[in-house]
């Protein structure tokens, strides 16, 4: 499967930015789709994650109230909304897909559990 992450740009602490990721060549349906994001100099952190057949999500602690992941099942696309931007979300923010089989959704915090990485977008966030 390939992805592609879009959305990132320049903007003002308390401003809000969609980011999408367009995937492509596999159904998606036995997927898990995540959202992780690294800042420079900083390890890559997860963000947040979606089981593609049933929508289960999970956040992480940091982002919870602020950031909304969804996906549209028809435009094979995912989608994260992020709201009241601070400084510290600046990074560049990736999207990956799992094949990996887990119930509890925090397994799929792990880097290493995800096949697949799209390119990332860039968000930066001014003071």
């Amino acid at each position: 499967v390939q992805l592609q992450a879009s959305g990132g740009g320049l903007v003002q602490a308390g401003g809000s930015l969609r980011l999408s990721c367009a995937a492509s060549g596999r159904t998606l349906s036995r997927y898990v789709l995540g959202w992780f994001r690294q800042a420079p100099g900083k390890e890559r952190e997860f963000v947040s994650a979606i089981t593609w057949s049933d929508g289960r999500i999970h956040y992480a602690d940091p982002v919870k109230g602020r950031f909304t992941i969804s996906r549209d099942n028809a435009k094979n696309t995912m989608y994260l909304q992020i709201n009241y931007l601070k400084p510290e979300d600046t990074a560049v923010y990736y999207c990956a897909a799992s094949t990996s089989q887990y119930y509890s959704l925090r397994n799929y915090e792990r880097v290493e559990n995800y096949n697949y990485w799209g390119q990332g977008t860039q968000v930066t966030v001014s003071s």
